[in-house]
């Protein structure tokens, strides 16, 4: 392994190869009613079963609401929590890491590598674990598809994604993420095709993240069948009465999926 990973890249690896799959559960402090309800789902997501807590979104999440959050998560739970930008101001110096995306299939620039340089020196700054991240918004897209001003990749084109996330890696991202945006069942749509799954696990060495629409377990474990290694949940613990359960329900199906992964490359 590369010593010069960070110490959240260095846990991700090295969980990944113990467990063969993971769960992210992402938190959007905009989306809970309190900012006391956002730390309290993401403690009972971690003692679920979540294996890494992702914090941020697209609108709203940054200045002193990412703190505090931030904060909070950081004082709560004892596995990572990184940042999930939406922008610039997503940025947060109590996280241990942040997904420092390029969005591949961005039209406009700004997304690819302008944020990106400015927003690096603060990182830095910060001390914050940059974690090299390829990102890729599939059809319907939701808020991320509109705020990044975004060439959607259509669901039956599954070419098109394996080749952005092979770019992706050979240009140096560590990880690649596809999404499909923040409730696609809304606009008729599901989380990304098993096809497309397929393909771009087929096409990448690097671990896979699939995020975006897996809200039942039929849903998820599909995705983990179909070639992801780590999967990223929100709404679906979000919206969940009982956090806790619905995270040790998925951490379950994922705890199987990966230990078959973990016996078939044995």
């Amino acid at each position: 392994m590369n010593t010069k990973f960070g110490k959240t890249e260095k846990y991700i690896y090295e969980r990944l190869e113990e467990k063969g799959a993971l769960m992210f559960m992402l938190i959007d402090p905009v989306d809970y009613r309190t900012p006391e309800l956002a730390i309290k789902t993401a403690k009972q997501a971690e003692e679920g079963g979540a294996d890494l807590i992702l914090v941020g979104g697209s609108i709203g999440a940054q200045g002193e609401l990412l703190d505090y959050v931030m904060k909070g998560v950081k004082e709560s739970v004892s596995s990572p929590v990184v940042l999930f930008p939406g922008n610039i101001a997503t940025l947060s110096r109590y996280a241990d890491a942040i997904y420092f995306m390029s969005l591949l299939n961005a039209r406009s620039t700004y997304w690819i590598t302008h944020a990106q340089m400015l927003s690096a020196p603060i990182v830095k700054q910060m001390g914050i674990e940059p974690l090299p991240v390829g990102y890729i918004v599939v059809s319907p897209g939701g808020t991320v598809g509109w705020v990044g001003d975004v060439n959607l990749v259509p669901r039956e084109k599954s070419k098109i994604a394996a080749s952005l996330a092979l770019a992706g890696q050979y240009l140096g991202n560590r990880f690649i993420v596809t999404d499909v945006g923040s409730n696609p069942s809304m606009m008729g749509e599901g989380p990304v095709p098993p096809e497309m799954i397929r393909a771009v696990k087929d096409s990448i060495t690097v671990p896979y993240i699939v995020a975006g629409g897996i809200r039942d377990a039929d849903s998820l474990r599909t995705t983990l069948k179909s070639g992801a290694d780590i999967v990223q949940i929100g709404t679906a613990i979000e919206q969940s009465s009982k956090a806790r359960k619905q995270s040790e329900l998925f951490s379950k199906i994922v705890k199987e999926e990966g230990a078959k992964k973990v016996k078939k490359q044995a």
